[in-house]
């Protein structure tokens, strides 16, 4: 679930999460909310505050587009994170790109020895897929695991765990 910056920086957020939580009986397991890294640097005590807070509940952070914000490295140990979403315009030229390569190769290692699940967004092709299998968690955003559905199908695939492969 994406977080907005207007979101993060609102005193009522934290209650309001875990109303939403106690109205719905939604697991917090279930959930992961995703930030930027420069929602992280804007306030960085503020920041470390409120993840401690949401993570002693149960929710786990994800930082969207690693790599093309502020990418301080300090942050990754400094909070509570879970996963790293790297960027789509490092995996767009995975192919052709031996800098992409490199980058992503170091930011693998980076997640894995940090303990951070690591998913690859923008994988379009079948080769992208295979080269990032160098050590990501095998979980990628991508229009090649499934094209956009309905919340009725959504639900129905995730239901049944048969999201088919489409073709791109």
């Amino acid at each position: 679930m994406n977080v907005s910056p207007q979101q993060f920086r609102d005193r009522r957020f934290v209650a309001a999460v875990k109303k939403a939580l106690a109205l719905t009986g939604i697991g917090t397991e279930r959930l992961v909310f995703e930030i930027t890294e420069s929602l992280l640097m804007r306030d960085p005590e503020e920041a470390t505050r409120l993840l401690e807070e949401m993570t002693a509940i149960g929710i786990r952070f994800a930082v969207d587009n690693f790599g093309t914000g502020y990418s301080s490295l300090a942050y990754l140990q400094r909070f509570p994170l879970s996963k790293l979403k790297i960027d789509r315009s490092f995996v767009e030229n995975l192919i052709t790109s031996r800098n992409d390569r490199a980058i992503v190769s170091a930011v693998v290692g980076l997640a894995q020895s940090l303990g951070l699940e690591l998913v690859a967004e923008g994988v379009e092709t079948e080769a992208q897929c295979d080269l990032l299998e160098m050590g990501c968690d095998h979980i990628i955003q991508s229009w090649l695991i499934s094209k956009a559905l309905p919340s009725d199908e959504l639900a129905s695939s995730f239901r049944s765990h048969s999201l088919v492969l489409h073709e791109t």
